[in-house]
């Protein structure tokens, strides 16, 4: 073998391993941002599935609460049009449509606003507060408030970990080949975090 046909089938030989080596990272890259991907999206179906759950709650605490309620109509149907926009909304969101999260998020604390309503309006019937079925809806509807913002978290938390493949280098050049986005956070305004409650005489 000559010098020069050595030279050639190490070139060929180097060539072929770069090209290996390259193409290994951009499966690993890429398969990273997909996994990420996934997981944010299970993240965000805890909270569909949680805000489903609250959604499911409403209409028996509608029916509970307006037999000792029958002056309180506005505030009954403030929370029944806010439990209508969310199941709206959530019925467009997925994990990758960031618009119709953000909708959904704002929703969301419209409904969390007037159950907050309904719940200070509460304070004025002691009877209803005393109720056996009030007081059950009402455990349910904290619990599972607890569950969607443990949920939220859980989302925000994938949300981050997937921007941060998104961002960095060399993730960031493979999210712009194959058009990998950042994600939105799930946010909330400051008064949103309050769970809903009354006190129990």
């Amino acid at each position: 073998m000559t010098l020069a046909a050595f030279m050639n089938s190490e070139i060929i030989v180097g060539c072929v391993v770069i090209a290996f080596v390259a193409l290994v990272t951009l499966v690993v890259l890429y398969n990273g941002l997909a996994v990420r991907r996934v997981r944010m999206a299970n993240a965000f179906s805890q909270i569909d599935v949680q805000l489903r759950r609250r959604s499911d709650l409403i209409p028996n605490l509608i029916e509970v609460v307006k037999g000792y309620m029958q002056h309180e109509r506005t505030t009954l149907e403030a929370v029944i049009r806010a439990r209508g926009d969310v199941n709206a909304a959530a019925g467009e969101a997925s994990a990758g449509n960031f618009g119709a999260i953000r909708a959904l998020s704002t929703a969301s604390m419209a409904l969390g606003g007037a159950l907050r309503g309904l719940f200070a309006r509460i304070e004025a019937y002691p009877d209803l507060k005393a109720s056996a079925q009030f007081l059950s809806l009402q455990e349910q509807l904290i619990t599972t408030e607890n569950r969607v913002a443990f949920a939220r978290q859980a989302f925000n938390d994938a949300v981050m970990r997937y921007n941060e493949g998104v961002v960095t280098f060399p993730g960031n050049l493979v999210a712009g080949v194959f058009q990998f986005e950042q994600a939105e956070l799930w946010t909330t305004s400051d008064d949103s975090r309050v769970v809903p409650s009354v006190r129990i005489s």
